[in-house]
């Protein structure tokens, strides 16, 4: 056995069925040593899109997704990749090669200090020095990956030492690291505080945020807002905790989010944020908690908790285990009448939009395609004005809504549906995207064909940027700077050109039977649809 067999061995250990790689000479005896194995390895275009795929495949399914690239130039592409899941917790075992050990430091070819250049952006990285040390480190990885605030892990291997002999394998079977003791149970003096306050309180939200999907916790949050009668309301990366048609579901918060979700949160007298960091894209100010709002924040990153507004009472632990403690706790309170203003506010929110007719209008598009996907299929939202519009308008069911938000990279949503439809083949994947977000990864509808991974794609174009055209056209007089895009790539000929189904939509005529026929297609499809180049996020 050398090196790169013990890798693969490891991976193996940790029940890793699938990765997502891109190859180079300093990689390239981990992936001969991978042929020896049932570890398939998925061949993307290009490596930032391996680690999206990754994120894909790790946050529907639980377990660290995995990507692979070679020194150099393909570690560095890497990094986007990785500083998107670091700023949404998706734990990733990202593994680069490098160039022979007794070079480093000698700016050789493609020789990148990876560890140092993705610092950042990573829970932990390696630099293996020692074949010998190989099991021990990728155990640690996956323990570190996985628990606590879950996030990426760097492993850079120099060829070298993949190539070096192992002797005696053994992969450990406990992690005990001195240094690194994630907290997971509540305080429960804490927890009695949450129900006593619970008790005294009038109108009590719950700010749900994608701590809560991560941990595994949606069912344990939707009991405990029926337990007691509680709304929630829930950042961006909370969509999906709660289905839409939920009566103490009031949606999503902050600027571009309901009206009468921020009027929750301002009214609230009791504020339960459960793993959210309270950033400005969900609350712009601190303000908007009022002063004599009780805030309780359970988050299991201690870093979090107080790092924007500060709580009343601090909880630092995983979710789920916290809502099995609060479980086992009782607390008299009627909520009827808070839940009941808010319904009113909801039933009396005015429409927002008044979409021109010759256009598709995105709203109703997407209200339309979440609703005919099956209760359990997964919906993937890009960056750019069709991540305002699908977040704001998304019928959540019983599947997953997945976009990045920490960093909002464009690009992210096709190489992330490839790796949440390779996790589940039996579900209706759906990719949503701008024509700019588009192009920067249509060179992934290769990997869908070539690996027979049935994503179906949706691409709003305008024509623009449309999220900075519109930033400027309220910032700078509607003085546009480089964000036009143009008439071009025809899409009808990029479809053509991977042999997939095609379908133009120009309007809203007949929307509901134009995506009843795009679903129904048990390959892989391209729909365009054809916005009002000057539509806004409202």
């Amino acid at each position: 056995m050398i090196g790169s067999d013990a890798i693969v061995k490891c991976l193996e250990k940790e029940g890793v069925t699938t990765l997502f790689g891109y190859p180079g000479v300093a990689i390239c005896p981990f992936f001969n040593s991978i042929l020896k194995s049932t570890i398939e390895s998925i061949l993307v275009r290009s490596e930032q899109n391996a680690a999206h795929a990754a994120s894909g495949y790790a946050r529907v399914t639980g377990k660290p997704g995995v990507c692979v690239a070679t020194s150099g130039p393909g570690a560095t592409n890497l990094i986007t990749g990785i500083a998107t899941a670091y700023a949404d917790s998706i734990p990733l075992i990202c593994i680069t090669g490098q160039v022979d050990s007794k070079l480093l430091g000698g700016d050789v070819f493609q020789e990148a200090d990876i560890t140092g250049a993705a610092e950042s952006f990573v829970k932990y990285s390696y630099l293996v020095k020692n074949a010998a040390d190989i099991p021990a480190i990728m155990k640690e990885a996956f323990h570190i990956a996985t628990t606590g605030r879950k996030g990426p892990v760097l492993i850079d291997i120099p060829i070298d030492i993949q190539n070096s002999p192992v002797s005696g394998f053994k992969y450990p079977e406990t992690v005990n690291m001195r240094t690194y003791k994630p907290t997971v149970k509540g305080h429960r003096v804490q927890l009695r505080k949450v129900i006593s306050e619970l008790e005294k309180a009038k109108r009590p939200v719950i700010l749900a945020g994608g701590g809560v999907i991560l941990s595994g916790a949606v069912k344990e949050l939707r009991e405990f807002s029926h337990k007691y009668g509680i709304p929630v309301v829930t950042t961006m990366m909370g969509i999906s905790s709660m289905p839409s048609d939920d009566d103490l579901y009031f949606g999503m918060i902050g600027n571009n989010g309901r009206d009468y979700a921020n009027y929750a949160i301002t009214e609230s007298d009791l504020l339960i944020v459960i793993g959210a960091r309270i950033a400005d894209r969900a609350v712009s100010s601190p303000d908007l908690v009022a002063k004599d709002t009780v805030l309780i924040h359970i988050d299991v990153d201690p870093a979090e908790i107080g790092k924007n507004v500060g709580p009343t009472i601090p909880i630092v632990g995983d979710i789920r285990h916290i809502f099995n403690d609060l479980a086992k706790e009782d607390a008299e309170c009627d909520f009827t009448p808070w839940v009941e203003k808010l319904s009113a506010k909801r039933l009396s929110a005015h429409p927002r939009r008044s979409p021109r007719k010759s256009y598709v209008d995105p709203a109703a598009f997407v209200t339309a395609l979440s609703q005919r996907l099956g209760d359990n299929d997964i919906y993937v939202a890009d960056v750019g004005q069709n991540q305002m519009w699908s977040c704001m308008y998304y019928v959540s069911k019983s599947g997953r809504f997945l976009t990045s938000g920490g960093m909002g990279t464009m690009g992210y949503s096709i190489p992330a549906a490839i790796g949440a439809k390779k996790a589940h083949m039996d579900r209706t994947v759906v990719a949503v995207c701008g024509d700019g977000s588009f192009q920067m990864s249509m060179n992934e509808l290769a990997t869908m064909v070539e690996n027979n991974i049935p994503v179906k794609i949706v691409v709003f174009n305008n024509g623009y940027l449309g999220l900075v055209r519109e930033y400027q056209h309220n910032t700078y007089n509607a003085n546009y700077s480089m964000v036009s895009l143009g008439s071009v790539p025809d899409l009808s000929r990029i479809a053509a050109a991977y042999n997939i189904p095609f379908v133009r939509m120009k309007n809203g005529k007949d929307m509901d039977k134009v995506i009843d026929g795009f679903l129904a297609d048990k390959g892989c499809a391209l729909m365009e649809c054809m916005l009002d180049p000057m539509d806004t996020v409202k």
